[in-house]
């Protein structure tokens, strides 16, 4: 029951949607099985309490009383139960969208021949939707259908005063011209980093189309064409600008949810900047990490990504933002989910002290937190290791430097990880049995490893040389 696609829902709710959710199967317009809200109220406690939920034969029998335990009756009430909280939550979200009601209410009378009803209705979706501040692709999509339901009317009563081609054809320009470039910037950045090969159809005309028209005087197609603009032509910085510009200028007009995945489109860009060789990208970078984390743009229902949490602080430990670091780990600790929480923030105030140059702090950092995701676990590793190397404990670092390579043959890591912390490992070691006071002992391990691609410690592997 416990790990039931219908628990898993049900967590989901909140107290008032759980009371809505307990009115709502009660309603025979939706329901007439007696088992359903008899399911709901054996689940309910479980529900308010976090406690783990009652198995089914238990369920049943609180359910059916003494019949006979039935496997599939008590499957088929799950499965119903979790079929109307479904229609329950749609039912909800549609409801709380009045424009999209309005309009849709607005086409049940045009159908049903209601003229007077019509009109009143059509003016208050019309309305409701002006309310809405959001200007992006889904607000310009709607405003062509409510559009487009006008139209429908006019045409059925013959009232043919009321048609205007034109603006219905700009408004469906509009809502084309936003959607496509929001499609076709995601497109784009999935393409970069999975290598599949995309169709984009009809966006050339749709590029020419805007090149021709005042388009982009609507922010919602503007950011996107810059955008997709500084995606396939960054040489050109002022379409960068221009998409960084109206991120900021702009915010109001998009949901919280797309500023968050404008956000991460800017920021990604910048990376592949600065993996290119492009160091003014790399301040670009932490000061849209500052903006989104001053907005909340990167947090979802509360929650952040630790891909989100990681990159950021590692950017702000690159640019020695220190005090930025500090207060950000903390800060955003709690927005971690819990089974992630300790390992994140132990491995994050581990590099922090590390660059303050307490070594030990840094070390009772990562020895203080289980690292159960892979990569996570196999930096704490590497780190530790440069950590044994620089305070000179090298009986420490030579055991260290084997477990490490046992722990990579136990977890099978792939592809180039495998072959990058390999790489290190045995680099270090090196470091270890090379006389580096002799110039061409040294000479020769400094070519190699300059030589080498896959090394995930390149740069720390030099910098000890030198320091030696």
């Amino acid at each position: 029951m416990e790990k039931s696609r219908l628990l898993r829902l049900l967590r989901t709710l909140s107290k008032e949607e759980l009371r809505g959710l307990k009115k709502f199967v009660r309603n025979p317009f939706f329901n007439q099985r007696s088992e359903v809200p008899a399911l709901l109220d054996v689940l309910e406690k479980s529900l308010k309490t976090d406690r783990t939920a009652p198995g089914k034969e238990q369920t049943y029998r609180q359910i059916f009383g003494k019949e006979a335990y039935n496997d599939h009756r008590v499957r088929l009430a799950m499965s119903f139960l979790y079929q109307l909280t479904g229609q329950f939550l749609a039912v909800q979200d549609f409801l709380q969208d009045s424009p999209r009601y309005q309009r849709r209410l607005a086409s049940i009378f045009r159908r049903r021949h209601l003229p007077d009803q019509f009109a009143k209705t059509w003016e208050d979706a019309n309305a409701a939707q002006q309310r809405i501040p959001v200007r992006n692709a889904d607000f310009f999509e709607e405003n062509y259908q409510l559009l487009l339901e006008k139209h429908r009317f006019a045409v059925e009563t013959q009232t043919f005063g009321d048609l205007d081609f034109q603006e219905l054809s700009d408004r469906l320009d509009n809502a084309f011209l936003a959607r496509k470039l929001w499609q076709a910037c995601f497109m784009l950045s999935h393409q970069s980093v999975s290598g599949t090969v995309y169709r984009f159809g009809l966006l050339d005309a749709a590029l020419a189309h805007i090149g021709q028209t005042n388009a982009l005087d609507i922010p919602a197609i503007s950011i996107y064409y810059h955008c997709y603009r500084a995606l396939t032509d960054p040489a050109e910085k002022v379409h960068f600008q221009q998409f960084k510009f109206h991120l900021t200028q702009s915010a109001d007009l998009f949901p919280p949810e797309e500023l968050r995945d404008l956000y991460i489109l800017a920021i990604n860009f910048c990376i592949r900047q600065y993996n290119a060789g492009n160091q003014d990208y790399l301040a670009e970078q932490f000061e849209l990490y500052q903006e989104g984390f001053a907005k909340k743009y990167f947090l979802t229902e509360g929650s952040l990504s630790r891909y989100t949490y990681q990159n950021a602080a590692t950017i702000g430990l690159v640019l020695h933002e220190l005090e930025w670091v500090e207060r950000f780990v903390h800060d955003y600790r709690p927005a971690l989910k819990e089974e992630q929480r300790e390992g994140l923030f132990s491995f994050n105030l581990a590099r922090l002290e590390y660059q303050r140059r307490d070594l030990g702090k840094a070390l009772q950092f990562l020895q203080k937190a289980e690292y159960k995701d892979l990569m996570l676990s196999l930096a704490a590793k590497t780190l530790q290791m440069k950590i044994f190397y620089e305070l000179q404990e090298f009986d420490l670092l030579e055991s260290h430097l084997q477990a490490i390579r046992a722990f990579i043959r136990r977890k099978k890591v792939m592809g180039y990880h495998r072959e990058n912390y390999l790489n290190t490992v045995n680099f270090t070691q090196k470091l270890l049995e090379t006389n580096l006071y002799d110039k061409e002992e040294r000479a020769a391990l400094r070519r190699e490893i300059e030589a080498t691609k896959a090394v995930a410690e390149k740069e720390w592997l030099l910098k000890m040389m030198n320091d030696e």
